[in-house]
């Protein structure tokens, strides 16, 4: 210290070194004496303070060990772009990585690490500032013992430090090499969807389309709609995933301007191809080009009271699903003809709405669809026939309803022939009168005009149901029927049917030509007391018969799929029991040159049924609310 108490340049330069933590044991010492030495260090920070205050320049500063440089480039950088730099080299290793064993935190650690030149990699150390030190003023033994080396290097000129790339470096990020499989993988299936996953997306058929298998490389065309083409153009396909969706977006598919350019969806095309019958959309709302149609027909007996709950008649509770179409055929009908198709109505409920109905004195019939499936149904046609002497009296006789679903015409009839045990010559002119005079169709373009027959109208359709009570009977007598029905095992029915009329007659062709019938499991239908399950126990003692039938027709073989035949024992009204068949058609895309129905439906109908199945529901909740908050009171 001078004599006007100025600081030395000796005690100035003891004095930075002690405020910067660089200088350890092996360093250069200052050549003061140690009680100036620690009264320098003990005032450092107050008189460096006040150096800065005074803005005076500190002739020497001295430096903490500087890092080798791994650039040749002798321009000078700043920190945080040299920072900026390696993350940014870093990145990119780590993309083009293709083992993927880089990190971010990596490349962070890696911008401060030191490569030794005996090989090791020298992680840094921060002083109190945060500032990096040099490995050697570092707390590690192992590195003091090298300090003086490493003064020894810096302490040499520029010229005399050998450069950096001479110096071993030891990677940071150690590369695996790729793992090679050991024998080939085996390839990866189009549909690899699990057991449970197919399960789970399985689609119901009454409110999705009917589940399909996609299997291009069976030759099978893969269809694509509007929603799903892009997302199956070069991937496998889960197909229980896609059916899922196709059924949730099948009917509210995407649209595009061009393709409503293209057609008119009141018009459309008479080309196959972006009809809106045609294949596109047959194949979208039915992948397997099958269709569910549910018939029943049931003689009521002219009875005034309709059963309470009609649902065992549609719905029976042993059917998975529900159909696509519900035609119900009845004979000797209830006088209120528009009470019994409100209720048919209401039983079906809102997923439903009446296609058509008709009518022949007593004769019912009417057809229900899937709402969301009646823009493809064409316009529908009915004829009627009576087969008595005189034509006022329409008790027998048929009523018949046709219309194109799609490419494929239908033909529905439901008829009642003359009754009699013995009669059965008159049952056959009751067919025979039909088929001439049923007059379809009328507007309808025939489908396949070149296998149609001007005197037979089953012949001008391509799907032809014909049912009701066609009064055939047992030739046995009742005691042996009885014997019989008693020795059934298995729902067997043969030695029954052995005696049936429609059976012989069919069998020798002079009746029902071309028409089939499922198998019959169930007893005979007819004639019942009324209320029970016991056969007719009146002085005429009539015959258990099969007089209600359920026959069909197809121009194809096997377009017919049966699913169920049999008779519904749970309405018990009539001295009938209804017969319910289920069937799966073949659908056949059309064009459109058909006069379309164009969503036509009895409107008022479908609003008054769905308002008694909601006052229904309601008085059933208000009824067991009650019945849950009444309490018995009692006195002793």
């Amino acid at each position: 210290m001078t004599e006007d108490g100025q600081d030395g340049p000796l005690h100035q330069s003891c004095e930075a070194l002690g405020k910067l933590d660089s200088v350890t044991s092996d360093s250069k010492p200052c050549n003061a004496s140690p009680v100036e030495a620690k009264a320098a260090k003990e005032h450092s920070d107050d008189k460096l303070v006040a150096r800065n205050a005074g803005r005076e320049i500190i002739p020497y500063q001295p430096r903490p060990p500087s890092l080798p440089r791994l650039s040749k480039s002798s321009k000078s950088v700043s920190l945080e772009e040299t920072r900026r730099t390696r993350r940014l080299r870093n990145s990119q290793e780590s993309l083009s990585d293709p083992a993927e064993t880089g990190s971010s935190t990596d490349s962070l650690k890696e911008d401060h690490t030191v490569p030794d030149p005996d090989g090791f990699v020298l992680a840094p150390f921060k002083n109190s500032n945060g500032r990096p030190l040099s490995a050697a003023t570092g707390g590690s033994p192992v590195f003091r013992d090298r300090g003086s080396s490493l003064s020894e290097y810096e302490r040499r000129s520029h010229s005399q430090q050998s450069h950096p790339t001479d110096l071993p470096v030891i990677p940071t990020k150690v590369r695996l090499s790729p793992v090679q499989p050991r024998r080939p993988l085996p390839a990866l299936e189009k549909n690899f969807a699990s057991a449970t996953l197919r399960s789970a997306n399985r689609i119901d058929r009454d409110c999705a389309d009917y589940a399909v298998l996609v299997r291009e490389k069976l030759g099978e065309r893969l269809h694509r709609n509007l929603s799903d083409s892009r997302l199956l153009e070069n991937m496998g396909s889960d197909s229980a995933s896609i059916n899922s969706m196709r059924s949730t977006y099948s009917v509210l598919s995407p649209i595009r301007p061009q393709d409503v350019r293209n057609r008119s969806f009141l018009e459309g095309s008479v080309l196959g191809s972006g009809a809106l019958l045609g294949a596109e959309e047959l194949d979208r709302h039915f992948p397997d080009r099958k269709v569910g149609i549910y018939i029943t027909t049931w003689n009521m007996q002219g009875e005034k009271g309709i059963p309470t709950n009609l649902d065992d008649l549609l719905l029976p509770t042993d059917s998975e699903f529900a159909q696509d179409f519900y035609i119900i055929g009845v004979q000797e009908g209830c006088p209120d003809r528009r009470e019994w198709e409100t209720r048919l109505q209401e039983t079906l409920g809102p997923y439903y709405v009446m296609l058509y109905a008709a009518s022949h004195g007593v004769l019912y019939i009417t057809v229900f669809v899937r709402r969301d499936l009646i823009w493809f149904c064409s316009e529908v046609e009915h004829a009627t026939v009576t087969t008595r002497i005189i034509s006022q009296i329409k008790t027998k006789g048929a009523v018949g309803i046709a219309f194109t679903f799609f490419g494929t015409s239908f033909l529905f009839i439901t008829s009642h022939f003359t009754s009699g045990d013995t009669k059965v010559y008159e049952r056959i002119l009751d067919y025979n009168k039909i088929i001439e005079a049923l007059a379809l169709p009328k507007g309808l373009p025939d489908t396949n005009p070149y296998r149609s027959t001007p005197s037979d109208v089953t012949t001008r359709f391509d799907q032809v149901f014909w049912f009701g009570d066609f009064n055939f009977r047992l030739s046995k007598e009742r005691v042996d029927v009885e014997n019989l029905m008693g020795r059934m095992v298995g729902g067997d029915m043969n030695p029954l049917l052995e005696h049936d009329q429609l059976y012989k007659e069919m069998k020798d062709g002079a009746i029902f030509k071309g028409f089939q019938e499922a198998t019959i499991h169930f007893f005979p239908t007819y004639k019942f007391d009324i209320g029970c399950d016991i056969y007719d126990t009146t002085s005429k003692q009539r015959t258990p018969s099969y007089t209600d039938r359920i026959l069909f027709r197809n121009r194809q073989p096997n377009d017919i799929n049966v699913v169920k035949y049999t008779s519904c024992s749970n309405i018990k009204t009539s001295d009938h029991r209804p017969v319910i068949g289920v069937f799966q058609v073949k659908l056949r895309p059309g064009r459109d040159n058909i006069p379309l129905g164009a969503g036509q439906f009895d409107r008022s109908l479908y609003l008054e049924g769905i308002k008694r199945r909601i006052t229904r529901e309601l008085k059933r909740r208000e009824a067991m609310k009650n019945q849950s908050s009444s309490t018995i009171c009692t006195i002793s």
